[in-house]
């Protein structure tokens, strides 16, 4: 496109030049044919005028020649015969001299005006000459018989030549020219030459300012082709910038995983949404600080401005924000290279594993759950036959020796740890098979209360108060009750069994802030240690002498199996809290969820 536009361009350009060179020939052509002309005819008419008033002869018209031909312009002035022979001529050496270029008589016609031709003189210089038919007494005169400056360069006295014409005597000069007869052989021509070398000059310069202005315009031309390709290029390329920080910045904040980057001095220089989620840093209050100064020690050695290799590495790292509970996190690091290999910046990405790892546990401890269920249901099946078998001797050996205490006392043993082993089978079995959940819109203050009544004789023979604290307003639970005060049992009784020296028990109902129906088992017991707060839901984990470790695994199965979860939060030596969370009717999930 370039390319064609300035060839087009400099094609006008060369045509304009063209075109104007034309013209100033064909202006130069006639402002030169027009003065030739005046001169002829002034010279024509001062010949005449000599003649008829003061009687001029060769002298006197060669002395005229002369002083027209002084002008600036005027290079030469001449008179000649048909043949080329000079008559008179501004420079009087050259009388009597043959014209340079002769000028045939068919060539300058009588009935037309003055001609012009270019030449060049014997020195060289270029002239533009005029030239037409030289004739003292007036165009169409005939032949008169009048005195004729013209003499015949011979000697004095008038005679008439042979083609009729006739001659006057020389005047001044004692010679005579013939005047132009009919014949075309006498005939006279003039010849005035014009300097053509100031309109040379002024053409040459013309067309060098036409080639300058032609050559600024071509290269303002390509400049501003150049300049729109350039500023198209850049409006092209800031676009797809700007498009391409756009999808950068979409990508950034989008992403899922924390992203914070340093400069080559460790300094933040960006930190995205979910790294500001993670680490509850805002992201303008650490922009442009050191990341020692606000990031825990373990993350920040890994933007170390000192190690500024090219180095990718990944770390499971536990880290703490602003003081707050130890966040496991997923990192990986690496530093930033320029094409010149320096080093410019790190990166890090880090994800929050506190969900994955939940998660992680619950697969692992429900593949401990699945497997433990199935044990416990062969070991159940194959132990309780027998088991009713010893039961059933120990009551009759029971029966049979009441007379003797010892040996009644000894089947009553035998009749109760029966018994106990039964009722651990049961727990078992329960705990093996699938629950049968019945679920129906049910109000959880009801059951509630109805949990308290059967347990608050339990409570007031361990010295255990009761207090209930419930919402108004909740909305029905899609839940099984009787399931549901299994669960509530259990923890009822495991919160009275845990203090032996008296407490309270606090049942709470509420709305949890995702619009769940909470259920909080407050006690003031002892508490739970660290260590095993994250096992009391585990199948035989106990902390009781006498316990089986089943009662808190039932509970966890029974609430998972509504489609709800329990969690456990305690303070040795102040209490625990066990939170129950259930659906609203109207809102529990599909099965596939």
């Amino acid at each position: 496109m370039i390319v064609g536009a300035a060839a087009i361009l400099l094609a006008v350009l060369v045509a304009m030049a063209v075109n104007n060179y034309n013209r100033e020939k064909r202006y130069m052509a006639q402002i030169l044919l027009e003065k030739g002309s005046a001169l002829i005819k002034s010279f024509e008419a001062g010949t005449r005028t000599g003649m008829r008033a003061m009687g001029w002869g060769e002298r006197q018209v060669q002395q005229l020649i002369e002083e027209m031909a002084d002008q600036a312009d005027v290079l030469y002035i001449t008179v000649t015969d048909t043949k080329g022979r000079i008559l008179a001529h501004s420079d009087p050496d050259r009388i009597g001299g043959r014209l340079e270029n002769e000028i045939k008589t068919d060539q300058a016609d009588t009935d037309r005006d003055e001609k012009w031709r270019l030449t060049k003189t014997e020195a060289g210089t270029p002239a533009f000459e005029v030239y037409g038919f030289f004739n003292p007494y007036g165009r169409g005169s005939g032949q008169m018989h009048r005195r004729n400056p013209m003499g015949s360069m011979g000697g004095p006295g008038t005679r008439t030549d042979r083609r009729g014409a006739w001659c006057a005597p020389g005047g001044d000069s004692g010679g005579a020219w013939c005047a132009p007869g009919g014949s075309g052989e006498n005939q006279q021509m003039i010849f005035i030459g014009f300097d053509r070398s100031p309109f040379i000059e002024a053409r040459q310069q013309d067309f060098w300012i036409t080639a300058v202005i032609s050559s600024v315009v071509v290269v303002l031309g390509f400049a501003g082709f150049t300049t729109m390709l350039v500023a198209r290029r850049y409006r092209t390329t800031r676009r797809r910038l700007q498009d391409t920080s756009a999808i950068a910045d979409e990508v950034v904040s989008g992403l899922p995983a924390g992203l914070i980057v340093t400069d080559s001095l460790g300094n933040i220089i960006l930190a995205n949404p979910a790294a500001e989620s993670i680490t509850g840093l805002a992201a303008e209050n650490i922009r442009g600080r050191p990341a020692g100064e606000v990031l825990p020690g373990n993350l920040a050695e890994l933007v170390d401005p000192d190690d500024s290799g090219a180095r990718i590495m990944e770390k499971e790292l536990e880290c703490s924000f602003r003081g707050s509970r130890q966040v496991p996190l997923s990192v990986s690091s690496a530093g930033i290279i320029n094409e010149e290999g320096v080093f410019i910046g790190s990166l890090v990405i880090f994800r929050d594993l506190t969900e994955i790892k939940a998660l992680r546990q619950e697969m692992q401890r429900k593949e401990k759950l699945a497997a433990i269920g199935g044990l416990a249901a062969g070991i159940a099946h194959e132990i309780r036959n027998p088991l009713s078998s010893v039961k059933g001797m120990a009551t009759y050996f029971k029966n049979r020796f009441t007379s003797d205490p010892d040996a009644s006392q000894a089947a009553e043993v035998m009749v109760q740890e029966t018994e106990r082993l039964n009722r651990v089978i049961n727990e078992l079995l329960e705990f093996a098979r699938p629950s049968q959940i019945n679920a129906r819109p049910s109000d959880i203050n009801s059951i509630i209360d109805h949990s308290i009544k059967l347990i608050r004789q339990d409570a007031e023979d361990q010295g255990v108060e009761l207090e209930t604290n419930k919402a108004a307003d909740l909305p029905a639970a899609h839940i099984d009750p009787d399931r549901v005060v299994q669960c509530l049992l259990n923890l009822y009784l495991n919160a009275i069994q845990a203090m032996e020296a008296g407490g309270r028990i606090t049942a709470e109902t509420g709305l949890s802030p995702e619009g769940a129906i909470m259920v909080q088992i407050a006690d003031t017991g002892p508490g739970i240690v660290r260590e095993d707060l994250s096992r009391i839901f585990d199948p035989y984990f106990t902390t009781k002498s006498t316990g089986t470790g089943l009662g808190l695994a039932i509970v966890h199965k029974i609430i998972e199996d509504h489609g709800g979860r329990i969690t456990a939060n305690s303070t040795p030596g102040r209490g625990t809290v066990f939170s129950i969370y259930l659906a609203a009717a109207g809102q529990q999930p599909d099965k596939e969820e």
